[in-house]
């Protein structure tokens, strides 16, 4: 197991950038993502590990190793694209020892070590199989085969799973884990998708302009997200707008349209004080509705509209004006639009989040 770090790396196309003076540690064995919408940069920061493209600052490190201007072929990381990239003439077996025999190992080795690798996802009795008669997501097991089969010093993924569909993606972000862990690989992982960042990472890293916003595991991300764009591209949120009233104890409060809020701030290293404008973010799901009101921390107002999913509803709760998102797991209040009138939210101090400008 290596670790990966990253220092001051900049990274230009034309007059473009396309990384800002990034700083990154990802540690031996760890499972980490790259998140961010489309042109943030994660794409481009996974090919300069790979060595496909060059910095024009910056280094990186494999280990102790700096392999900031080594060749790809030579940094020994195994790469999956979002396109798989089999070679269609040739069997699974072949496409698995193509690494291999590019690297001049003996024939005997090859044929041990795609057998390993072909077993170890499952795909060992598909060997003689061209790419053509495989599903999409027997063809992605085979390229992570390809993958591990060279025994890189780090597996780098780029958004492996976009084109699966819903099921597969589920079943393969799992074993993806599930292999990288077996082999103690440190593994970077690029996706735009939240949910397979959420449910498989050890870590995560998102990412927006060339910048690192904030990195962390998954509940520290979605619970406490530093920045509004963060919580914004993590999940679900109701965004309140609100002046700061002053620090109750851990708490700061929050004068809102809607009502006072005790809240904790999203960024521990910063300062909210008496005056400063400040964003409040509230996940849907922590909401409760009832009809006790309480001193703080309460919305007044009624159900507009509703959706049922089975085991949770989600609602409009309107107030003053505003619409919030609220998420019920086994809905109690749908329907009740018309018959309850006015109800109240309410939410625990530790779950609103200040977000300061």
């Amino acid at each position: 197991m290596i670790s990966i770090r990253i220092e001051n790396l900049t990274k230009r196309f034309g007059t473009t950038v396309a990384l800002r003076n990034l700083d990154l540690v990802i540690e031996p064995g760890e499972l980490f993502f790259l998140l961010g919408p489309s042109g943030c940069g994660k794409t481009t920061l996974l090919r300069s590990m790979a060595g496909f493209y060059i910095p024009e600052e910056g280094r990186i490190f494999l280990g102790d190793e700096d392999v900031t201007r080594l060749a790809p072929h030579k940094r020994n990381t195994g790469m999956m694209f979002q396109s798989y990239a089999l070679w269609p003439h040739m069997t699974v077996a072949e496409n698995v020892a193509f690494g291999l025999e590019e690297r001049k190992v003996p024939r005997d080795e090859i044929k041990r070590r795609v057998g390993e690798a072909l077993e170890s996802v499952r795909m060992d009795t598909y060997a003689a199989r061209k790419p053509n008669q495989l599903s999409g997501g027997q063809q992605q097991r085979v390229a992570l085969a390809r993958a591990l089969v060279i025994r890189p010093r780090c597996l780098l993924l780029d958004e492996p799973l976009s084109n699966l569909d819903a099921k597969l993606r589920l079943e393969m972000r799992m074993e993806i884990r599930r292999v990288c862990k077996e082999f103690k690989l440190t593994t970077v992982y690029v996706t735009h998708d939240q949910k397979e960042a959420l449910s498989i990472s050890d870590r995560m890293a998102i990412m927006e302009s060339g910048n690192i916003l904030q990195v962390g595991s998954p509940r520290e991300v979605y619970r406490r997200p530093k920045r509004k764009t963060v919580a914004h591209f993590i999940g679900e949120t109701d965004f309140i707008e609100g002046r700061v009233l002053g620090i109750d104890g851990e708490f700061t409060v929050v004068e809102t349209g809607i009502g006072r809020f005790h809240g904790v701030l999203g960024d521990a290293d910063s300062k909210a004080v008496a005056g400063d404008a400040v964003t409040l973010s509230v996940r849907p799901e922590c909401w409760t509705l009832g009809h006790e009101a309480r001193p703080h921390n309460t919305v007044r107002g009624r159900i507009g509209e509703a959706v049922y999913l089975g085991e949770v509803a989600q609602y409009d709760f309107i107030s003053d004006g505003v619409t919030l998102k609220i998420y019920e797991l086994n809905p109690r209040f749908l329907g009740a639009s018309a018959e309850a009138g006015e109800l109240v939210a309410s939410v625990e101090p530790q779950d609103v989040v200040v977000l300061t400008a």
